[in-house]
């Protein structure tokens, strides 16, 4: 419910909408028109959905808020195709998405949470901390207006841009059902990929949900000490903690987790780094995939060289450890988590602060 006492219409399940449809005396079919509507078709307001009829259409404005999510700036790289959405939220808050094109389809990563209180060093998401948790009809509308602005299906979903998914549990596991049920885009499950820092709690529910998602640990370090030097939350799980957590979600579902691995420079990156790395993924058949993190102004980390990576990933796979480094997308538009939404932030300050 947003603050007006309006229903978020968008945010519900189509069980819950065909109750609050029923409770306005609605025909049962017009709960699976409307929803269809508006995760189908994906109609941009209710002037569009012809076939209800035009009392119907009128109440719902009155009563509910029908979010939609207009993009305020959209930056496209010119060395291969990846768009960056910032989008305003209807708070004054800003969000980022990205489209990623792939040849085996589509790929939308998207934002949880307006900011992150996770605090990672080497990540602009966290700088000024977190404003507030997305709803899901929220973070479903950064997919929509972006399929629809490319006029093309997105067939991957990655919640890997700004925000901690576990750290807005209920909202993130309602929206991968409305996003994978047969009445929206019916996205396979396993073509959506969480990612999280390692809150344990949340590891083990989300096993209890029994998707088949998979699971993306953002790892960055084989040591505790390592790790907690770039990433504060592992002050709270510890590293054995966090992987126990995976191990359990990987026997409870079956699907392998990936590890996220940002090589930053001189940090993270030696041999003996590949080596403890190498012993935590063949315990686990965990795939690695390596990051060359992006530098930010407000950090010292720097990338590490092209040499030094290929040499961490030939390491691991001495050790028969499956390994990708991930592409680098949209490097010319600040294709990193958090770059964009920081830099419009700074430059609009004052409208933020909100």
């Amino acid at each position: 419910m947003e603050e007006t006492g309006q229903m978020d219409i968008k945010s519900l399940t189509l069980e819950e909408l065909s109750a609050y449809l029923n409770g306005m005396g609605e025909k049962p079919f017009r709960a699976k028109q409307l929803y269809q509507w508006m995760h189908q078709k994906l109609a941009g307001s209710y002037e569009e959905m012809r076939n209800l009829p035009k009392s119907l259409r009128e109440r719902l404005q009155e009563e509910t808020v029908y979010m939609s999510l207009k993009p305020v700036e959209v930056l496209t790289s010119r060395l291969d195709g990846t768009e960056k959405y910032l989008f305003r939220l209807n708070d004054g808050n800003v969000i980022e998405s990205v489209l990623m094109r792939y040849h085996h389809g589509n790929s939308v990563c998207i934002s949880t949470q307006a900011g992150c209180r996770m605090g990672c060093r080497f990540c602009a998401s966290t700088i000024g901390g977190l404003k507030r948790n997305l709803c899901t009809s929220e973070m479903l509308e950064q997919i929509y207006e972006i399929q629809k602005a490319s006029g093309e299906r997105v067939s991957n979903v990655v919640l890997m841009g700004t925000g901690e998914p576990l750290d807005n549990y209920e909202n993130v596991v309602r929206l991968i059902r409305m996003l994978t049920g047969e009445e929206g885009l019916h996205i396979s499950q396993r073509n959506i990929t969480l990612s999280t820092c390692g809150i344990v709690p949340g590891i083990y529910r989300l096993a209890e949900e029994k998707f088949a998602i998979t699971l993306a640990l953002s790892l960055h370090a084989s040591s505790q000490e390592k790790r907690e030097e770039l990433m504060p939350i592992a002050k709270k799980y510890e590293l054995s903690e966090v992987l126990d957590a995976c191990r359990s979600y990987f026997g409870t579902t079956g699907r392998r987790v990936t590890f996220e691995y940002s090589l930053v420079g001189g940090v993270n990156d030696h041999e003996e780094d590949a080596v403890r790395l190498a012993g935590l993924a063949k315990g686990m058949e965990a795939h690695v995939n390596l990051i060359p993190v992006n530098p930010i102004k407000e950090r010292d980390y720097r990338k590490s060289s092209r040499q030094v990576i290929l040499n961490f990933k030939n390491k691991l796979e001495k050790y028969g450890i499956n390994v990708t480094i991930r592409r680098e997308m949209g490097r010319d538009i600040n294709g990193a988590c958090g770059q964009l939404r920081r830099s419009y932030m700074e430059s609009n300050k004052g409208e933020e602060e909100q």
